[in-house]
C-alpha cells in the first residue's frame, strides 16, 4: 500500500513538474524567432495584415515575427506545412478565407482545418469589394450585370485562386446575378491587381486591404462592397444587395497553430494579439483597412472559424465549384 502511495505521489510530482514545464515555457516564449506562414505573396491582404500585427508582437516580445510567404494550392500548401510542423508556438499560420472555403472546395485534402488547426485569435473581418478596371464603361452594378449579358465571353473575372473569398464571391455573385464570367485565378491579390491595372482582367472581388489605395486612386473602379452594410471607409459605394438581393460575403482573418500547441502559449500569444489590437494606432490601420478589430478569445475564433466553414460550404455546393 506504501509503494503504491509512493508511486502515486511521484507520478502527482511528476505531472506538476510537466505542468510548471508548460507554465515555465510559456513565460519565457518566445525565446527564438518565430515562423508566420502566409499562403500567398506579399502585397495581398493576408500578407499586409500579417506584416502590421507581426511587427508589433517582435517589438512587444523581443522575437522577430518572420512573415513566411509560402503560396501555392489555394493556401493549401501554408496550411498543411503548419499543420505538419511541431506544435511548440514557433509555427504559426495566417488563418483567412480560404481556410473555411477549401473544406468543401477541395476533394481530397490531407488535413481538416477545425480539426488541425488551434485557433489563437481574430484579427478582424473585413469586406471584399466589387471592383472594376477604368476601362470597363459600367458605373453601378446593374450597369455591369447588363455590361456582362451584352459581352458574353468578353470579361475576365480576376481572383487570388482557386478556394479563396475573392473567388467564391465572384461565383456567388455570377449565380445570384444570372451573369456568366471567366474565372482567372492568380497566385495572390498583387499579381491579380496588377493585370487589373493594365486591363487583361476586368473584375476582381478583392479584399479591401489590398484593393482599397488603387480604389481610392482612381486607378480601378469600385463598384460595390460584399457586406450587408456600406464600409466607414467607401461610404460612397452601395452594397451589391442593394441590387442583388441576399448576397452577403466577408472576409474573416486570424492566427493558427498546430494542434497540441501547449495552451500556455496560445493564450499567451492570444493575450499579446488583444493587446495589439486594442492599440489606438493598430485599431486605425485595421479601420483603414477595412475592418474594425476583433477583440476575443481563442474559443470565440474557433467558433467563427466553424460558422465560416459552415456558410462557405453552402455556396461551394449551390456554385457546383470543386477543385481535385
Amino acid at each position: 500500500m506504501a509503494s503504491r502511495r509512493t508511486a502515486i505521489c511521484l507520478i502527482a510530482i511528476g505531472i506538476s513538474a510537466i505542468a510548471s514545464i508548460g507554465s515555465a515555457a510559456a513565460l519565457d516564449y518566445p525565446t527564438r524567432p518565430v515562423r508566420w506562414v502566409v499562403g500567398y505573396p506579399p502585397g495581398g491582404a493576408t500578407d499586409i495584415i500579417a506584416r502590421l500585427i507581426g511587427q508589433r508582437l517582435s517589438e512587444k516580445l523581443g522575437q522577430q515575427f518572420v512573415i513566411e510567404n509560402k503560396p501555392g494550392a489555394g493556401n493549401n500548401i501554408a496550411t498543411e506545412a503548419v499543420i505538419n510542423a511541431e506544435p511548440d508556438g514557433y509555427t504559426l499560420l495566417l488563418v483567412n478565407p480560404a481556410n473555411y472555403i477549401n473544406a468543401t472546395l477541395y476533394t481530397n485534402l490531407k488535413f481538416n482545418v477545425v480539426r488541425d488547426i488551434a485557433p489563437v485569435a481574430a484579427f478582424n473581418r473585413v469586406p471584399n469589394v466589387m471592383t472594376v478596371s477604368n476601362d470597363v464603361p459600367a458605373k453601378t452594378v446593374a450597369e455591369f450585370i447588363a455590361y456582362v449579358k451584352a459581352n458574353p465571353g468578353k470579361v475576365n473575372m480576376a481572383s487570388s485562386g482557386n478556394g479563396t473569398s475573392v473567388h467564391l464571391s465572384g461565383e456567388m455573385f455570377m449565380m445570384m446575378s444570372g451573369t456568366k464570367m471567366q474565372h482567372v485565378p492568380y497566385r495572390g491579390a498583387a499579381p491579380a491587381i496588377t493585370d487589373m491595372l493594365g486591363g487583361q482582367v476586368q473584375l476582381i472581388f478583392d479584399n479591401m486591404p489590398s484593393i482599397i489605395q488603387h480604389v481610392r486612386a482612381g486607378s480601378l473602379r469600385a463598384l460595390a462592397v460584399t457586406t450587408t452594410t456600406r464600409s466607414s471607409q467607401l461610404p460612397d459605394v452601395p452594397t451589391v444587395a442593394d441590387t442583388v438581393p441576399g448576397y452577403e460575403a466577408s472576409a474573416l482573418f486570424g492566427m493558427g497553430a498546430p494542434k497540441n500547441t501547449p495552451k500556455e502559449i496560445i493564450a499567451k500569444l492570444n493575450q499579446e494579439i488583444n493587446a495589439v489590437l486594442a492599440e489606438a494606432a493598430i485599431k486605425a490601420r485595421l479601420i483603414d483597412l477595412g475592418g474594425e478589430p476583433l477583440i476575443g478569445t481563442p474559443d470565440a475564433f474557433g467558433a467563427m472559424i466553424v460558422a465560416e466553414t459552415e456558410k462557405w460550404e453552402k455556396v461551394v455546393k449551390a456554385a457546383g465549384v470543386h477543385v481535385e
